[in-house]
């Protein structure tokens, strides 16, 4: 019968790459306070060994722990980056955002913006046409006997 070892799976966020080959992955999770019964946040710092050093502050990533430790303080590796930072995109403009900042240009933007009606302008489209229906209701049909 063989033993099989049960690794532990952790998803975090990228703190820092500054180490070579080194992710430092910090978890968050929700504890219960038993005396207050209130949920509040519980943080963790990992090491976790990047070989490729594929990840970058603020990527969400997905942590195993190593079934023999690399060194004192790593002991996780990365198995894969789940949410690679800079790949949001923005709903109103269509581009690519890293937190407020745009990553692509927005020259076209202005344009594309004149040419659309305003977000006022399409809602007062929208009661005119709804009062309109509302005043003239269909004509009731009533059942003629024959």
């Amino acid at each position: 019968m063989s033993l099989m070892s049960h690794s532990k799976w952790i998803i975090g966020k990228v703190m820092g790459t500054k180490m070579l080959k080194t992710a430092k992955v910090r978890v968050t999770r929700l504890v219960m306070d038993p005396f207050l019964l209130k949920f509040y946040n519980k943080r963790k710092t990992y090491f976790a060994h990047d070989p490729l050093q594929q990840c970058t502050v603020g990527d969400i990533v997905l942590i195993k722990a190593l079934p023999e430790y690399r060194s004192k303080h790593v002991k996780h590796e990365l198995v894969e980056v789940i949410y690679k930072i800079g790949q949001t995109i923005d709903p109103m403009t269509g581009k690519r955002v890293a937190g407020t900042e745009f990553l692509e240009t927005l020259t076209d933007l202005q344009q594309s913006l004149e040419a659309e009606k305003t977000l006022l302008e399409k809602v007062q489209e929208l009661n005119v046409s709804a009062a309109s229906c509302e005043a003239d209701p269909p004509a009731a049909q009533t059942p003629t006997s024959q």
